[in-house]
């Protein structure tokens, strides 16, 4: 027992120095690969999509079987929940074996962990498999909610919001907010947005001011950095004006984005909306959705960005993250994102980039009934500076917001 124990000797115990532990560095891939091993990875992701768990999952078996590395899904809620456990953990003097290895992030809250020093890094671009990422074609990789991303987060997805309609209902959809504000007029009941703070329901407000404001230069800087109030006066007025005449009359929404899918799907709506071009195409293919589902976007364009895996500066076990950033960059792993029958995600890879095994895995794939063509998607219009999410958000909820 500890009392048996000498004083001289455990005074000399407790004065000599631990070793530091060196984080590994992903410019020695070897050496990445051999410390990683065994290792258990907590991936802290958006746990509401089944499509998205499966997907996950399997990475987490191609990541075993390949690498020797576990991987854990951590089901957030809300990816500030992970944010939020790491600031909890620094303030804590926690700055090693962290709870959190890897987070499913963009937006505010990757701004908020790389203001605040909480990220490891930069690694991305050191990634094996970076080689094959297209940023001539993709720069918003390189550039989140138009904070540089420094590789401090390797990017796995492309995501454009896309309007869904019920082609047996609405013969010609709305390619304009002007148009859509007349679409939902003349047809009451018919429309709706998940409730902010929601990530979907505040991107539909962003959607909405680059459709409203005259000069969209100023949604790129912070809300502080212009006469906030004036900029947003048209937003609330469209609001005020719509608001009676969506689903329950504005009385209720719905939580988020499976949830305003549900309600296309059961016909309460005929026209949604989703940050994925092909989530219809796989909800068909499931028999989630009417095969009458189609997909739109606004002539002006419809706002893009990128998701990426980042890793906090803290976390257990880096090395393990490393390797997970790296496979999730694999040709194999980002063709089965894009498959419509699993994600129909948008890939980050230049084909251009690929050679002629793994380019033949992304052309054998069927985009779906429902999924724009490339050629169709229009223009990806920037994400505003984080500070608009938070700010809409916050006002969202207290102008329109629903008691629980």
């Amino acid at each position: 027992m500890l009392r048996h124990i000498a004083p001289i000797t455990l005074v000399a115990a407790l004065s000599l120095p631990l070793p530091a532990l060196a984080d590994p560095d992903p410019a020695d891939w070897g050496a990445v690969l051999s410390e990683a091993r065994g290792q258990t990875v907590f991936w802290n992701a958006w746990g509401g999509d089944p499509r998205i768990n499966a997907f996950i999952e399997q990475v987490g078996d191609m990541l075993e079987d390949r690498h020797g590395v576990r991987l854990t899904h951590v089901r957030l809620a809300d990816t500030a929940d992970a944010v939020t456990r790491v600031v909890a953990e620094r303030s804590a003097g926690r700055d090693s074996g962290g709870a959190v290895d890897v987070i499913w992030i963009n937006g505010a809250n990757f701004v908020s962990m790389k203001d605040n020093d909480l990220l490891f890094g930069p690694f991305a671009e050191a990634l094996p498999n970076w080689r094959y990422v297209d940023t001539e074609a993709n720069p918003a990789v390189l550039t989140d909610f138009t904070v540089p991303v420094d590789g401090l987060g390797a990017p796995w997805a492309m995501f454009r919001m896309v309007f869904e309609y019920d082609s047996a209902a609405v013969s010609e959809p709305p390619r304009s907010l002007d148009a859509l504000r007349n679409w939902i007029a003349a047809n009451p009941g018919r429309f709706t947005y998940p409730q902010p703070p929601d990530f979907l329901g505040t991107s539909f407000l962003k959607q909405a001011m680059w459709g409203l404001v005259d000069d969209p230069a100023v949604l790129m800087g912070p809300t502080d950095a212009v006469d906030y109030d004036a900029v947003t006066a048209p937003l609330w007025a469209y609001l005020d004006e719509i608001t009676p005449n969506l689903w329950r009359q504005g009385r209720a929404y719905p939580a988020n984005e499976p949830a305003l899918g549900q309600l296309l799907a059961d016909g309460e709506i005929d026209i949604g909306f989703a940050f994925n071009p092909g989530r219809a195409s796989a909800a068909i293919a499931d028999g989630e959705l009417p095969g009458t589902i189609r997909t739109f976007v606004f002539e002006q364009g419809t706002l893009g960005n990128s998701s990426y895996l980042s890793i906090p500066y803290n976390a257990a076990n880096k090395a393990g993250a490393l390797v997970l950033a790296n496979l999730i960059l694999d040709p194999e792993v980002q063709a089965l994102a894009q498959d419509p029958d699993v994600l129909g995600f948008q890939t980050v890879l230049g084909m251009h980039l690929l050679d002629n095994e793994d380019r033949a895995r992304f052309e054998a794939l069927e985009l779906g009934i429902a999924t724009l063509p490339p050629q169709d998607m229009g223009i990806a219009l920037d994400e505003p500076h984080p500070s608009w999410m938070t700010q809409l958000a916050e006002d969202w909820v207290t102008r329109y917001g629903i008691a629980d």
